[in-house]
């Protein structure tokens, strides 16, 4: 599975796993939403696990810890388990209130450049590679 495909099939779950509690999400994705989702009053984070998120930190964007610090309907969702496929085996954790509070008052603050490489300039590197 891509990333791609993970983050998607997270999103999917979510939405999946919001509609059996009786609230409606939607794809905020794209939009400058703080969230990947809006369900309800929600705003919800979903992250995407491959495996499992345990001893990994979470990368939150600098919007979306100011919006926890403000906005008590703010929430990390974590679906683990994704890259074996079967949704029925996905684990979700949903993390909001005083937990998420608390990790984010121990949260790091980084910044990064964000250096583009497109496929051109990467297909060009790999066909000088040989593989061993």
């Amino acid at each position: 599975m891509t990333n791609r495909e993970i983050e998607s099939a997270a999103i999917a779950y979510v939405i999946e796993r919001e509609a059996v509690e009786g609230r409606e999400a939607h794809d905020t994705r794209g939009r400058g939403a703080a969230g990947d989702l809006a369900s309800r009053n929600r705003v919800i984070e979903v992250k995407a696990y491959g495996t499992t998120a345990r001893g990994n930190d979470m990368w939150l964007e600098a919007r979306q810890v100011e919006e926890a610090k403000v906005n008590p309907d703010f929430w990390v969702y974590v679906v683990e388990n994704i890259r074996q496929g079967d949704p029925s085996q996905f684990r979700l954790l949903c993390i909001g209130g005083d937990d998420l509070h608390a990790l984010i008052g121990k949260a790091k603050e980084k910044h990064y450049y964000e250096v583009p490489f497109p496929v051109a300039v990467y297909d060009r590197l790999r066909s000088n590679v040989t593989d061993a």
